[in-house]
């Protein structure tokens, strides 16, 4: 069994910063990809950054340049730097982690930025 957590979320002025943490934990042998996700009110979830073993990582257009996705591998952890907030960027975040062809999800942390 595999859980994730995500954790970091708060209410943080436009302009400001935040770190949102999503740890992985159970039987892990090897985490192929981590991504992150949100889903706002009335919208639909969408992919933010996506990080793969080996691989460069994928940022939503919306959050080029402001947002960074980082992995612990040691700590079976990845990393959201989110720069620069914008009141457009308050959503639920949800991460997702990839071990062999499966994928797990948390329950996601609240971010909210206000104007």
């Amino acid at each position: 069994q595999v859980r994730v957590v995500e954790s970091g979320g708060g209410l943080v002025q436009a302009g400001g910063s935040l770190v949102l943490s999503c740890a992985a934990s159970g039987t892990i042998l090897r985490i192929n990809g981590m991504n992150w996700y949100r889903q706002a009110p009335g919208k639909q979830r969408e992919l933010v950054a996506g990080t793969t073993s080996g691989g460069s990582p994928n940022y939503a257009d919306s959050v080029k340049g402001r947002f960074t996705i980082a992995r612990d591998n040691a700590k079976n952890t990845a990393y959201l730097q989110m720069n620069s907030l914008k009141p457009e960027d308050t959503a639920v975040y949800y991460c997702n982690a990839r071990l062999g062809t499966t994928w797990y999800g948390g329950q996601g942390t609240q971010v909210t930025v206000s104007s």
